[in-house]
């Protein structure tokens, strides 16, 4: 089977959760026997040098990429208004993207396009047009319009009524973009679900996020040292950037930094603001990026992920969990992923039980050891990359 897959951006270095989903399942399904391609955008906030690509970068059978400069700009931002277009879509509308679509298209007989998020849904019309047997598929990686009206909650007045008429917007999108394609994607049931209620017609299939963990090391060490937290991710992500400020100002410097007078708390993670670069708070460090983040993740025995707002899947519990880390976790951050708090994991939203997770921890009343372990054998038994391809391949199969 010849597939063609379709990226915002391009699907590495793998330092964020697009990145990994999107190279994960080009991974398996060419360990699957399929031809897969990738056509994507390489984009003025996440350029990547293709000549830096590893050696081992070997499952695409093509590469193409487009430059496309995506940069949030004011005076664009604000004509916008006018346009009654959703602003988040039409950064990643491009000419230039759409004729080298053509000519991939033109050159390549494909069975499928995959589409990953729907900011290159606006592509669906020339795929239809150039390649019409080809099934096309959206992959949506989250609702994205409920992560913006969760930001604009927590935004002040201005902000928030611009946030809300943009995920207005952003909303009326993903429905359209839903029912043009021939299969919509969802990496979590609730996604799915808030799919159907918002009325796509499209049938929805599940196309979690799959990884192999018997490529992420154990290391138990950690657990043997005082315990330390750490949070990493991209950090020009606005859920990421709010959920730090929230855990730093509700959870971090009134309760655990008072409580716990040896716990350390490490943040990681690339594109950082300026806030978080010139941060100075008592007992917490910040490392920038680091060259490896799995490395980062078992120096430290608790992973933290305390997010408000977001949506899909996160990838980088996924990873903590085949790591055998201890992962503590907001609601909203454990969503889809469907793991059992006390025996995968600890959930806190409110900061009283952020402390009083990690007391259990230090009192071992639950043991993060113990809890690691348990984590990484239920990520291989529910998110194993090989079975989610195999899974897609076969829905493919039978629409075709």
């Amino acid at each position: 089977m010849k597939i063609l897959q379709l990226c915002n951006k391009f699907p590495y270095p793998l330092k964020d959760g697009a990145a990994i989903a999107s190279t994960f399942l080009a991974r398996a399904l060419a360990a699957l026997g399929h031809e897969v391609s990738l056509l994507s955008m390489n984009t003025s906030k996440h350029w990547f040098d293709l000549e830096m690509l590893p050696s081992d970068f070997s499952h695409y059978r093509n590469i193409y990429t487009v430059f496309i400069d995506n940069r949030v700009k004011p005076v664009d931002a604000l004509l916008n208004l006018a346009s009654g277009k959703s602003y988040h879509v039409s950064r990643f509308e491009s000419s230039r993207f759409r004729t080298e679509l053509e000519k991939v298209l033109e050159r390549t007989d494909c069975d499928a396009v995959i589409l990953e998020t729907v900011f290159v849904a606006p592509y669906i019309e020339i795929i239809r047009k150039v390649s019409p047997r080809a099934l096309v598929i959206l992959r949506a990686h989250n609702v994205e319009h409920e992560i913006w009206e969760r930001i604009a909650k927590n935004s002040g007045p201005l902000k928030k009524w611009y946030l809300n008429l943009q995920a207005g917007r952003l909303k009326k999108y993903e429905i359209s973009a839903g029912n043009d394609c021939d299969l919509l994607g969802t990496v979590t049931s609730r996604d799915a679900d808030t799919f159907r209620q918002l009325g796509t017609g499209r049938e929805l299939i599940s196309i979690p996020i799959g990884i192999n963990v018997s490529e992420y090391p154990v290391n138990q060490d950690s657990f043997k040292k005082p315990l330390s937290m750490a949070f990493i991710g991209s950090l020009d992500w606005m859920p990421n950037e709010e959920g730090l400020r929230w855990f730093l100002d509700h959870v971090w410097k009134p309760r655990l930094c008072v409580a716990f007078p040896e716990l350390t708390f490490h943040i990681a993670g690339r594109n950082a603001p300026a806030w978080l670069r010139n941060l100075n708070v008592k007992r917490v460090i910040f490392h920038g990026e680091v060259p490896d983040a799995p490395d980062f993740v078992l120096q430290h025995s608790i992973s933290v992920v305390p997010l408000l707002s977001g949506g899909g899947m996160r990838v980088k519990i996924l990873e903590a969990m085949a790591l055998e880390r201890m992962v503590i976790s907001t609601t909203t951050g454990m969503e889809g992923i469907h793991a059992k708090n006390g025996q995968h994991c600890l959930i806190a939203d409110e900061p009283a039980q952020w402390e009083q997770s990690v007391r259990d921890c230090i009192d071992k009343k639950h043991n993060p050891e113990a809890i690691g372990r348990a984590a990484r054998i239920f990520c291989a038994d529910q998110f194993d990359n090989l079975r989610i391809a195999e899974a897609l391949v076969q829905r493919i199969e039978k629409q075709s």
